[in-house]
């Protein structure tokens, strides 16, 4: 028979259990903005679903929306820019439901790394200032 060296038991190493700070050392911070959009919905619906959103997922930054589009900002915290893209990319259809979100597609996605995010700031390619925290239309 033929054995995975992962699985066979006589080569395996003592499992190490990670202490939180082990954690939270391999996960980084993700800059995230999501971008959706689909068949028009009325603007004061689009707006209260983006609300719940906020509210469902606490570290949404802010949210701009039009009657067939949105734009979404968040940190994420997570290991690899994979897995924060994982994440992000199921946001929007795990929480369609339960924040009544118009059945729109993502149709863009960028993750970018907290260094990254801070350098765009520092050199006036950031989010707009003006942009506060939120829930605002285009």
């Amino acid at each position: 028979m033929r054995r995975l060296a992962s699985v066979d038991t006589e080569q395996r190493a003592e499992p190490r259990a990670d202490t939180d700070a082990e954690r939270r050392e391999q996960s980084r911070l993700w800059h995230i903005t999501l971008s959706v959009a689909g068949r028009e919905a009325p603007l004061k619906e689009v707006r209260r679903a983006l609300e719940q959103l906020a509210y469902d997922h606490p570290f949404l930054l802010n949210s701009r929306y039009a009657n067939d589009h949105a734009e979404i900002r968040y940190w994420e915290e997570a290991r690899d820019l994979h897995d924060a893209a994982a994440v992000a990319l199921r946001l929007w259809g795990e929480h369609r439901a339960s924040a009544k979100l118009p059945p729109w597609e993502i149709v863009g996605l960028e993750v970018i790394g907290r260094e990254t995010y801070q350098q765009r700031v520092a050199e006036g390619y950031g989010p707009p200032s003006a942009t506060s925290i939120g829930v605002h239309p285009f």
